[in-house]
């Protein structure tokens, strides 16, 4: 089966390409594919600046995310409620519009002059906010028989939630947030706009330099295809586990009074 789904992939790939081939072959435009290759170091660095403020993002988002998940669950009104407002204010207003306001805002207030630094936190708070709902979700979907054995116990809504519920969501948390890293790495992109050398702002360098956008552009996308393909695996493969939990599994793992002490 697995190789059968590969072959239907290949085929349906190649298909594309052609298709792909067959459209750009019909432009009146002189190729000059050197331009990669002499802008190569431009493209790198793009490369590893794009590696370097994602991965930064990803780790800050989610502690972000947890952080709010639990608040969101918490039955302190003033932390579930702080939550629920930063949930609504980053999910409901567009990033770039947030990248500006960072930059241009929230930046000058601080004095932080670096357009890296400020574009990370911008993706990181944009992102935390929808782990956040994630997170809610994955302990909201924890059978409602797991609360109820953990406080038969002793233990209080925080323990039960911490020790008990929490590790349980985290299996189904996992791949959706996994396959938010990956839209993460993309919407890097738009830090482009303030001046951050990431890789959509090396393509459209090289794109300015020499006039050829299909060169300096094609290249663009298949360099997030290559960052983005492995993440996209991985959430593939933690779904799948997902729906076919190990049959060793158990639900509830009510931690010893040592433990909770």
């Amino acid at each position: 089966m697995r190789l059968r789904r590969w072959a239907v992939r290949l085929t349906l790939l190649a298909a594309l390409a052609t298709l792909g081939w067959g459209l750009l072959g019909n432009l009146r435009y002189a190729w000059d594919w050197s331009v990669v290759w002499t802008y190569r170091e431009l493209y790198w660095s793009g490369l590893v600046t794009t590696l370097g403020v994602s991965s930064g993002a990803i780790a800050l988002g989610l502690a972000l995310g947890v952080a709010g998940g639990l608040a969101r669950m918490s039955e302190n009104l003033w932390l579930s409620e702080a939550a629920g407002l930063y949930v609504w204010l980053f999910r409901g207003t567009p990033l770039l519009t947030q990248i500006y306001i960072f930059y241009f805002c929230l930046a000058v207030a601080v004095n932080v002059d670096s357009p890296l630094l400020t574009g990370m936190a911008a993706l990181a708070v944009f992102a935390g906010a929808y782990i956040t709902e994630m997170v809610r979700a994955g302990i909201e979907s924890v059978d409602i028989g797991q609360w109820e054995a953990a406080r038969s116990t002793g233990l209080g809504h925080a323990q039960a939630l911490r020790l008990v519920v929490f590790p349980q969501a985290m299996r189904r948390i996992i791949p959706p947030v996994t396959g938010q890293f990956v839209s993460l790495i993309k919407d890097s992109s738009l830090l482009s706009v303030i001046a951050v050398r990431e890789l959509t702002k090396s393509a459209e360098m090289v794109n300015a330099a020499t006039y050829k956008t299909f060169e300096a552009y094609l290249p663009l996308a298949g360099f997030y295809l290559l960052l983005t393909y492995p993440l996209s695996i991985l959430t593939s493969r933690l779904e799948q586990r997902i729906r076919n939990p190990s049959p060793h599994a158990t639900n509830l793992d009510i931690p010893s009074k040592g433990a909770r002490e």
